[in-house]
C-alpha cells in the first residue's frame, strides 16, 4: 500500500494515474513526477518498492499539493471577495464565476429552483 501525503493510492492502477488521487496532481504532472523520481509510469502501484515510494514522496514534496494548495485557492477566493471584483461578487452570490449562462443552467452553483407563488390576475 503506497501512502503519499496521507492519501492511499489505488493499488490496481498505474502509478501516474494513481498519483492523480492526490489533490493538485493530474496526468501530466503525474508522469513528470514519475520521470523525475526515476520510476516507470506504467508500473502498478502495488508493485512499487519502498525505495521507489520514498523517491516519489520526495518528488511530490517539491510541488504544492493537498492541504497547502486548498489553502492557497481558498485565500485567493477570499481575497477576490474582499476587494469586490466581479469574480468575488459572483462567489458571494453563489453564481457561476466564469461567464456561464444562468437563466436555464447553473443548477450546480444555484441549487434547486425556488418556487414563486402565482399572482392572481385582476378581473374586471
Amino acid at each position: 500500500m503506497a501512502r503519499i501525503k496521507n492519501i492511499e493510492l489505488p493499488s490496481e492502477k498505474q502509478i501516474f494515474v494513481g498519483l492523480t488521487a492526490i489533490y493538485g496532481i493530474g496526468n501530466n504532472l503525474g508522469k513528470t513526477i514519475c520521470e523525475a523520481a526515476g520510476v516507470n509510469p506504467a508500473t502498478k502501484v502495488k508493485d512499487l518498492t519502498d525505495e521507489e515510494i520514498a523517491r516519489l514522496r520526495k518528488e511530490v514534496d517539491n510541488h504544492v499539493v493537498e492541504g497547502d494548495l486548498r489553502r492557497v485557492v481558498q485565500m485567493n477566493i477570499k481575497n477576490k471577495m474582499e476587494i469586490g471584483c466581479y469574480q468575488g461578487v459572483r462567489h458571494k452570490k453563489g453564481l457561476p464565476v466564469r461567464g456561464q449562462r444562468t437563466n436555464r443552467n447553473a443548477h450546480t452553483r444555484k441549487g434547486r429552483g425556488k418556487v414563486v407563488a402565482n399572482k392572481k390576475k385582476a378581473t374586471k
